[in-house]
């Protein structure tokens, strides 16, 4: 699947020291697995949870998902060798936790060498930093901690998220400017539908491709909010062919449902039609 193309409307965290919930994963409509070696694994597990995973990965069985290593930091005891273990696992990416200068991302390349690299954006110096962060050659994606930039902004809650909006978008502007993939924060709430889809609805407004999760019971509603609706596949293909039509005709411009559709807008319907092609794919996998 080409990589521009791939779903990663669901980024599920799985504890790395947990065999059930692992094994539970290759069953999932997830886009993407967090293997998480990091927050959700204590410290007496640490070096027991990257052997479990590494064997795991080895079997496989995870179909087309993504398969992410996030790590712990390299400035703690258990980053070293997770980082060594990471490069030699079967996984597609490795993700480094409290990214807050390319030199972070320079000190893991340094281990894993061409492995891709993506970023967990957690801290306010994560976020001044962010365009320099995501211009480094080796990261393709960023992951939002926003559990960890609320505690560091001292912020509280509101579902409308407006003290992370600023953290949030300069992250985005910084991602998309880079071409790469950008996945929102958790929803701490795992019994909340409702306000799930609220923010799973501003995130994918914003631009985010996707959101993590901390619960299988998410993932419904969060890959039906990123992936395409089929009003929007439905108004994609009229699009196309309207103007398709009109430029047959010499005609600069058409029309559908009372809207001028211009370049701009064919080009979005052609990414929309390519994004649900893409799931369509990934599900039959």
């Amino acid at each position: 699947m080409d990589a521009r193309l791939r779903p990663y409307r669901s980024v599920l965290y799985i504890p790395a020291s947990k065999e059930r919930a692992l094994e539970k994963a290759k069953t999932l409509p997830i886009d993407a697995i967090i293997f998480d070696l990091e927050d959700a694994v204590t410290a007496a597990e640490k070096d027991s949870a990257r052997d479990l995973l590494k064997s795991t990965l080895t079997a496989g069985g995870f179909g087309a998902r993504m398969r992410i290593v996030r790590i712990n930091g390299l400035d703690t005891e258990w980053g070293l060798a997770d980082a060594k273990a990471a490069r030699d696992m079967k996984a597609d990416v490795v993700l480094l936790p409290k990214v807050e200068s390319p030199a972070d991302i320079d000190a893991l390349v340094a281990i894993t060498g061409n492995m891709p690299i993506w970023a967990m954006m957690e801290t306010p110096r994560g976020m001044l930093n962010a365009p320099q962060i995501a211009a480094h050659p080796k990261l393709t994606g960023m992951v939002m901690g926003t559990n960890d930039l609320a505690k560091e902004l001292q912020t509280r809650f509101r579902a409308d998220r407006e003290p992370m909006l600023t953290g949030l978008g300069l992250c985005l502007l910084a991602a998309k400017a880079e071409g790469m993939v950008i996945v929102d924060g958790v929803y701490n709430a795992y019994k909340d539908d409702e306000g799930l889809a609220v923010e799973c609805a501003q995130g994918r407004d914003m631009g985010f491709d996707g959101k993590t999760l901390i619960h299988p019971a998410q993932v419904k509603i969060s890959n039906d909010a990123f992936g395409p609706s089929e009003a929007e596949v439905d108004l994609a293909r009229r699009q196309i062919a309207a103007f398709e039509e009109s430029e047959a005709q010499g005609q600069g411009v058409a029309v559908v449902d009372g809207r001028i559709v211009e370049n701009l807008h064919v080009a979005t319907a052609h990414e929309t039609l390519a994004k649900a092609k893409a799931i369509e794919v990934l599900q039959a996998e």
